[in-house]
């Protein structure tokens, strides 16, 4: 039996790049209301995307009855609890895409090797290669810390707002883990600023005495990411992150493409 709806008629249409076109709309849609805070109303979302208002109603409408957008009381479209689920498992399985990648940078530097994600305001470790050699670092995967003593957290924020950076660091506080720990916003903002000017970000025995982390974040990633490797000082000197710093940069540039690239069709 013909069908004349405009929604049935939406949901035929192939996009350019071959798939169905009112997917990658609603998925767009989403990912722009992230973009935007979470929140946000039709006509603002119709204003950044270029779609007219009919459309993006039924698409939303949509979203809403799969439990993926909520619309508030005061009419706004808000992300909705169900997309948890899903970036929870996907943290996990980006974790599990890197692998290969620690793998490499352990082979090429010989230290421990982590990814780490932003999280809130909390830093969350996601994978660790260990170190071959007998005395080597280890971070529990799953482990959160703070970022104003670690060199993920400094990636990470490397290029946040100074005005953001404060905010955070006045919520979680600047404790000291060792007595190199930087335990002023003013401190913490010039570190960002190096790690702008050099490239990479360093923790020298601010997290654990007697340890050196160099990171970088992933370029581009879905999720703010950075990888690291760690080890003891006495291996991870100057003279050695001269070597190590292009290494994490490449691998950090790989692996931000293969996130970027979907799977080959089979």
């Amino acid at each position: 039996m013909p069908t004349s709806s405009a929604s049935a008629t939406d949901a035929a249409k192939t996009a350019p790049s071959g798939g169905v076109q009112s997917l990658e709309r609603a998925f767009d849609l989403l990912e722009r209301m992230a973009d935007a805070g979470g929140e946000v109303g039709l006509s603002e979302l119709s204003a950044s995307s270029g779609l007219p208002l009919p459309t993006i109603h039924r698409l939303m409408r949509t979203l809403v009855a799969c439990g993926y957008v909520r619309q508030q009381p005061n009419r706004r479209y808000a992300l909705g609890p169900r997309l948890i689920r899903l970036g929870e498992s996907a943290s996990r399985l980006l974790g599990t895409w890197a692998r290969p990648y620690l793998a490499r940078l352990v082979e090429e530097t010989g230290e421990t090797a982590n990814m780490a994600l932003l999280d809130g305001d909390e830093i969350v470790y996601v994978a660790q290669v260990p170190s071959k050699h007998s005395m080597r670092m280890f971070t529990e995967v799953g482990r959160r810390v703070l970022p104003h003593s670690t060199g993920v957290g400094k990636a990470l924020l490397a290029h946040t707002p100074p005005d953001e950076v404060r905010a955070l660091l006045a919520r979680t506080g600047m404790p000291a883990a060792t007595e190199k720990t930087i335990t002023t916003p003013e401190g913490f903002l010039e570190a960002l600023e190096e790690v702008r000017r050099a490239g990479y970000a360093v923790d020298d025995n601010e997290q654990e005495i007697g340890v050196r982390c160099l990171a970088v974040s992933v370029p581009n990633s879905p999720t703010a990411a950075a990888v690291s490797i760690s080890g003891p000082a006495g291996r991870v000197t100057d003279a050695a992150t001269e070597k190590i710093v292009p290494i994490l940069q490449e691998v950090a540039q790989d692996l931000s493409a293969a996130l970027a690239n979907p799977s080959p069709q089979g």
